[in-house]
């Protein structure tokens, strides 16, 4: 997942603003006009426009190196020392000038009801000594940077010969060049990756209506004809659309969230989108991630940004998610929105006929690998192929259910295959996972995986499980278990050697039994060898140490001891019984 990306360097170049909010309770209205009285109780300063995008950025963890203008006013300090309390942020390509005003927006807000807005901007053309300059810083940053991003608010610092020059830039150092745009046409960007209009900007640079999703396709490939590169339309409500070049276009629904403020939003779009490219991960990936971003920053009041933390969890409530059994071709497509999520799929396989500590040892350490976890179980007919026609011991479906219901599993799938070669190949699981009795060169698919960037990893195994030794312990191992001693004891090892002869010696002890409690002791020797024979016939001791009686001591001295208290035999019988019965 975000939390595990491993964010680049960008360049934001484009327009500063600071937005200011001062807030304040309302209890009267203005005896002088009919408006509400702020009775004013706090001031604050929120670096917006490129500034904006540059804390956005650097809120998820990306290197942000910022080039822009500001005036030599208060407002212009008060923008650099809300930039300042990020560190990761180089402010050291801002252009000061004293030609130039400090765009500001100032709102005065009551609670969360904003009343009125008052914007500082004298916007004057910039002088080529200025736009030498910003070339310049924009340059330098280009160079060492991952993502270059360009916030133009169309207040003047985007120019023509601006334009031009650092998109050639970013396009001869081979990366991404985004634009947030803000003009009638996109001519413009000519050159850059990819465009974000809003729904409102895509239909006046089309001049043409952006309501379905049919008609928001044709707009983007109107819009990329314009200046040669994708488009991703911001759609509010109803999402975004990414329409690419060399793909199919990506429609992805908004998330739901209560609508506080909209103020911002497009520069979060923008910030995630460049951000999680700089961490090397596919544009629909990103476009994922950033309607999540999205969808949070529009939760917020006022310019405000996004975590790396809440995305995070954002993310996960998003992502789709279950534990049942699927089908291959439905596996893939979990798989799918689960990599535009930017999660981390692991993949491991086996019978897992009887699920032991073992098996939910190596899964366990599986899940610690990535985000989501997948487990392909071979079927019945792969499992009698491969370890006999005994096996399994449990039906694929009550297989898949156990594996299913752990809590590191995510999704199970099920392959007929001796290997899963082709469950791997068509779901590209980012990380195979292998118990270390086996060699990376041994593991199936391991080439496969390595093939695409993935990774194997093998783990360490519980030493002793093994689903064939229980098996094979099964079939060796009495078919009621060990015989309890009285009092909950349990004699060592003592097995039964033919279950058929349970039925017969346990009512023949019953009736021997009720025979010594009459005192109906007349055949006394042909009574005591009856019991030995019976006990030889029906008992096995499987180790030396010999059953006990309720007293400790061993059966076979008790039966083979005379007995002149009728009471001892019977203690004896009793406890033969016992033994017969369990």
């Amino acid at each position: 997942m975000i939390d595990d990306f491993r964010f680049g360097r960008m360049t934001v170049i484009g327009d500063l603003l600071l937005d200011q909010y001062i807030s304040g309770g309302v209890s009267r209205i203005s005896p002088e006009a009919p408006v509400p009285v702020v009775l004013h109780d706090g001031l604050r300063c929120v670096p917006g426009g490129a500034a904006n995008v540059a804390v956005n950025a650097a809120a998820l963890g990306a290197q942000v190196h910022l080039v822009g203008l500001v005036g030599e006013d208060d407002s212009a300090e008060r923008l650099k020392e809300s930039l300042n309390l990020w560190p990761t942020i180089q402010t050291d390509g801002i252009v000061s000038s004293p030609d130039w005003t400090t765009i500001t927006k100032t709102r005065v807000v009551s609670g969360r009801q904003q009343i009125v807005r008052i914007d500082v901007e004298k916007l004057t053309p910039l002088s080529e000594t200025i736009q030498k300059r910003l070339m310049e810083e924009a340059l330098r940053a280009i160079d060492v940077s991952d993502v270059l991003v360009c916030s133009d608010y169309a207040k003047g610092v985007l120019t023509d010969e601006v334009l031009r020059v650092i998109i050639a830039a970013g396009r001869a150092k081979g990366i991404p060049v985004i634009v947030d745009p803000k003009r009638r046409t996109l001519e413009a960007y000519a050159g850059a990756t990819l465009v974000t209009p809003n729904r409102i900007e895509a239909e006046q640079a089309s001049g043409l209506p952006a309501r379905t999703d049919g008609d928001v396709l044709k707009v983007a490939e109107t819009l990329s004809r314009q200046f040669g590169g994708d488009v991703l339309v911001t759609r509010s409500e109803d999402g975004m659309t990414l329409w690419q070049q060399d793909a199919k276009p990506l429609h992805v629904a908004s998330r739901k969230s209560e609508v506080f403020d909209v103020s911002g939003a497009g520069d979060t779009v923008v910030a995630t989108v460049a951000a999680v490219l700089s961490a090397g991960q596919t544009l629909e990936t990103a476009v994922v991630i950033a309607t999540a971003a999205a969808a949070l920053s529009v939760s917020k009041f006022g310019t405000a940004t996004v975590s790396r933390e809440e995305l995070s969890r954002e993310l996960l409530q998003e992502m789709p998610e279950t534990g049942a059994l699927v089908p291959v071709e439905q596996a893939a497509r979990i798989v799918e929105s689960w990599h535009r999520h930017g999660a981390k799929v692991v993949f491991t396989n086996g019978c897992f006929d009887l699920v032991h500590p073992g098996h939910v040892s190596l899964l366990q350490a599986a899940a610690r690998e990535g985000d989501r976890l997948i487990v392909a179980l071979n079927t019945d007919s792969s499992v009698s192929r491969l370890k006999g026609p005994t096996r399994p011991v449990q039906k694929e479906d009550a297989r898949a259910r156990v594996i299913g219901a752990l809590r590191s599993v995510d999704l199970v799938v099920l392959f007929d295959d001796d290997t899963p070669l082709d469950v791997i190949r068509t779901l590209k699981p980012d990380i195979l996972v292998k118990g270390a009795d086996y060699t990376e060169d041994q593991v199936v698919g391991a080439d496969v995986v390595k093939g695409y960037g993935g990774k194997v990893v093998l783990v360490d195994l519980v030493e002793g499980q093994s689903t064939t030794r229980l098996v094979k312990g099964m079939q060796s191992a009495p078919a009621g278990g060990p015989c309890p001693r009285p009092h909950g004891r349990t004699l060592p090892d003592f097995a039964w050697r033919r279950t058929e002869f349970l039925p017969e010696a346990a009512g023949e002890m019953r009736g021997i039994a009720k025979a010594v409690v009459q005192r109906n002791l007349r055949n006394r020797k042909r009574i005591m060898g009856r019991i030995r024979q019976i006990r030889m016939n029906a008992l096995q001791p499987a180790v030396e140490d010999p059953p006990r009686d309720r007293a400790g001591f061993p059966v076979e001295k008790l039966v083979k001891r005379p007995r002149r208290n009728p009471g001892s035999l019977r203690n004896a019988l009793r406890g033969q019984v016992m033994l017969v019965q369990a």
